[in-house]
């Protein structure tokens, strides 16, 4: 076996550790990282060739429970191998994938996937900060282009005083449940649930979390700079200048105009697919085998997104005509379902939500058996996001990794003012199906389900 090599950190009063060169070596890159006695394998995988037909740059994470992390075998009676991810375990792939996905050229076609595995779970410390960390260094060290690293911590509040990576306990008794994760020079992505705190306060913990994201850079970089292989050249396709001048000559002000119309969104969607259809014809005709079809759409959604960039930073203007500031025409509905215990109805624009309450007995909770433990949840709510909300044909079916996250969010927004136990002992149930979406349809559902929880006659 080959010798392997450890170096640690301080953060949060406990030893982060990170081993390199003994596990997985025919990953691309890989590395267990130890937080406390959590320990997480990372492992980075690129495929050589591209991924035919794709229009997107196709990564995937996975994050990986195992019952034997916590000394522990399922609790079912038929089946005791791992199954399907738990909704933590899907929570904390999406925000692997949050977190590094902006660091990749999102030309490159070559099939990425980052596992993170818990390997061994204490009962205090959360495998995603580790998990995060080990992702990272994997993807560092590794050939697969990507601009690393990133780092990401947990921010708690007790008594005033921040806590960096609070444990499972401190949690419970915090201000605020706060993730972010960054870079040296930036925040990328934030993460939070809290008792209503001034947004004054988050703002400085935030920049105090920043401050510890820093650190953990440094770490990374000092075994990045001993370990790191030369970058793999993954064949992108530049566009060339005679095709983004072809492009600008023939459809950018038809372009603009489309984006700019004064008609509903799938009017505007129609009028941009034609011109991207018109588009593709066009180049194709003229450059013929000298360019990709993945180099044609490039240049053409490139376009959208200078156009709109461009309109809102310099003339403060949306799409649909709103200045940054303004906001949609709102309505909302109470006990328009009959039968149930309590139905909202919420619209802002053209997204419309409806939730729906159920009353429970005690009984009712949700049972979890899950490697960080059993427990039972008494507040729920479930978001659904149907192909019709959206004009389109698709799958239905159960929740998939999209509304899971979307459903904890607005789950986490909510939780802060559900009644405790005490005053209000029934179980709560909520349902939020999308009905039609043209812009954050989970902070609709948190409007919506308010309502249908006044309706329902929640406290």
């Amino acid at each position: 076996m080959k010798q392997s090599t450890k170096y640690s950190l301080t953060v949060g009063g406990r030893e982060l550790t990170a081993e390199l060169g003994k596990f997985a070596e025919q990953a691309n890159g890989s590395v267990a990282v130890r937080y406390g006695d959590t320990m997480v394998l990372a492992t980075a995988v690129m495929n050589k060739t591209p991924k035919v037909g794709g229009d997107f740059f196709p990564l995937t994470c996975d994050y990986e429970e195992k019952f034997y992390a916590a000394g522990k075998i399922s609790g079912s009676a038929f089946i005791k191998r791992e199954g399907r991810p738990s909704e933590e375990a899907v929570i904390s792939g999406r925000l692997i994938d949050r977190t590094i996905r902006p660091r990749f050229n999102h030309q490159i076609r070559n099939e990425v996937q980052v596992v993170t595995t818990i390997l061994a779970f204490d009962g205090q410390n959360d495998p995603d900060i580790p998990a995060l960390v080990g992702a990272s260094l994997a993807l560092s060290i590794s050939d697969i282009p990507w601009d690393g690293p990133t780092a990401g911590v947990r921010v708690g509040r007790i008594n005033g005083k921040f806590i960096l990576n609070p444990t499972y306990e401190e949690r419970m008794a915090s201000d605020f449940d706060l993730l972010i994760t960054g870079f040296s020079e930036r925040i990328n992505m934030i993460e939070a649930g809290a008792r209503e705190i001034p947004e004054a306060d988050m703002a400085e913990a935030i920049a105090w979390g920043h401050h510890e994201i820093k650190k953990l850079i440094d770490f990374q970089k000092k075994i990045i700079a001993e370990h790191a292989v030369p970058k793999a050249v993954v064949p992108v396709a530049e566009p060339s200048p005679e095709l983004v001048a072809f492009m600008r000559e023939k459809i950018f002000r038809q372009l603009e105009d489309a984006m700019y119309a004064d008609a509903p969104k799938l009017e505007k969607y129609a009028l941009k697919d034609a011109i991207e259809a018109e588009w593709k014809a066009m180049a194709q005709e003229k450059f013929g085998d000298t360019i990709t079809v993945n180099s044609i759409e490039y240049v053409f959604h490139e376009a959208v997104n200078e156009i709109v960039h461009r309109e809102l930073l310099q003339k403060n203007k949306r799409p649909d005509g709103r200045a940054a500031d303004e906001v949609r025409l709102l309505s909302a509905e109470v006990a328009i379902v009959p039968r149930v215990h309590g139905s909202g109805l919420f619209q802002r624009g053209e997204t419309q939500v409806l939730s729906v309450v159920t009353l429970g007995a005690p009984s009712d909770e949700q049972r979890f058996d899950t490697m960080e433990g059993e427990f039972k949840r008494r507040f729920m709510h479930h978001y659904n996001f149907p192909p019709y909300s959206v004009g389109e044909v698709g799958r239905m079916g159960s929740g998939g990794r999209r509304e899971i996250g979307h459903g904890n969010l607005a789950e986490r927004a909510l939780f802060a003012i559900i009644p405790p136990r005490e005053e209000f002992p029934y179980t709560i149930r909520v349902v939020s199906e999308t009905l039609s979406s043209n812009g954050s349809s989970s902070m609709a559902s948190v409007c919506a389900s308010t309502l249908a929880l006044m309706d329902a006659g929640v406290p």
